[in-house]
């Protein structure tokens, strides 16, 4: 049987994030019911012969803010997938959780229902800072919320780590990364802060809002390769671009994504990848809750295009794209297909092919989007 990952897509939270451009919403409680009985909808008209010869190895509740609901919206939801899918014995089931809408029944509610993957939003140990940026909690809830898990037996656990944030010193991130080691969580995500249009931290750094200067260009790269090197000396395998993971601990969920395997996305704004076709939901909640069928999206990929597509998820792995892996999918030597792009990256130091890899250089993980940029 083929394997395929689920995503669903929990569009709700108790206060939107000022760096947030993801589809949320911190004023609809009220659609939270007819939200939840659209997706199961979904989910059952989903389930067809298709779904039948494949089998589900990774579920991922994403956001929003999924424990901001009641668990018994998200144990509804696990129920309804598991009747209609086939789901692998050892799958990776992962819930992302935010301290301040964590307690303890909740929790047991996730460990009863099969979650063994919890990926906690921190972001940052400094209180300041994450009032800066409109989080909801201080570290001392995120410590009681990573505790009480550990107490309750959740051994795969990832944190969310931001950096470069608005008057950020090297000094808050070497902090915070010394608090997160301590910790001993198997898994670890660090991104740089994107200023999104829309947000209001894009508001607040235009109106030079008092304590909202950026680090500068050059002290977010300092930022980036002490987390780098920092956390491969502590044993965690650099293995993407912005995630770091203790042997085996790897999210295969993200994994599959960046080796184009198929998934199947459920909710608003959420994307699928099926039998070569990338669509997306309505991204409005109540035009999704109206007319699930209906989608913002879908594009039917012709060859050329899957396989820029694979080289430029493939290339967000510290360990490259497989060329024969290329050539098992494609029928096509990557190396010839992409000459042009091959060799004007390697010329320019950002790539390098190794034995059976073609895989970014150190200079190129500073530079990658220039990478990925040649394969759109």
């Amino acid at each position: 049987m083929k394997e395929i990952g689920i995503y669903v897509h929990i569009p709700f939270c108790k206060r939107k994030c000022y760096y947030c451009d993801f589809v949320s919403y911190d004023n609809k409680y009220e659609k939270i019911d007819s939200y939840v009985e659209t997706v199961k909808k979904e989910i059952e008209d989903t389930s067809n012969e298709f779904t039948k010869n494949h089998i589900v190895s990774t579920i991922y509740f994403g956001g929003g803010t999924p424990s901001f609901l009641e668990s018994k919206y998200i144990k509804l939801l696990l129920e309804n997938i598991r009747r209609n899918f086939n789901i692998s014995s050892n799958a990776e089931i992962t819930l992302e959780v935010n301290p301040g809408t964590i307690t303890e029944e909740k929790l047991k509610t996730y460990q009863m229902c099969g979650i063994n993957r919890l990926s906690i939003g921190l972001q940052t140990t400094n209180d300041n800072l994450l009032k800066k940026i409109g989080r909801i909690h201080t570290y001392s809830e995120f410590l009681s919320t990573y505790n009480l898990a550990r107490k309750l037996g959740f051994s795969n656990i990832n944190v969310d780590l931001i950096f470069s944030l608005p008057d950020e010193s090297l000094d808050d991130l070497k902090l915070d990364l010394e608090k997160i080691i301590e910790l001993s969580p198997e898994h670890i995500s660090t991104y740089s802060l994107i200023v999104e249009n829309g947000t209001k931290i894009k508001e607040l750094i235009e109106e030079n809002a008092d304590g909202y200067n950026l680090p500068s260009e050059d002290i977010e790269r300092q930022m980036y390769w002490y987390i780098k090197n920092t956390l491969e000396e502590k044993g965690y395998r650099h293995y993407e671009i912005s995630n770091f993971a203790k042997e085996g601990y790897e999210s295969k969920h993200n994994l599959n994504c960046w080796n184009q395997k198929e998934y199947f996305g459920f909710g608003a704004a959420a994307h699928s990848f099926i039998d070569g076709i990338r669509f997306s939901n309505k991204k409005i909640l109540s035009e999704y809750i109206f007319n699930f069928k209906s989608r913002d999206i879908e594009e039917k990929m012709n060859r050329e295009e899957l396989a820029k597509e694979y080289m430029m998820l493939g290339l967000r792995k510290i360990d490259g794209v497989s060329i024969s892996e290329f050539e098992r999918k494609f029928n096509l030597n990557p190396l010839l297909y992409f000459r042009f792009e091959i060799s004007k990256l390697t010329d320019e130091d950002l790539i390098e092919v190794d034995l059976d890899d073609i895989k970014l250089t150190k200079k190129g993980l500073d530079f990658a989007n220039i990478v990925w940029e040649e394969f759109i």
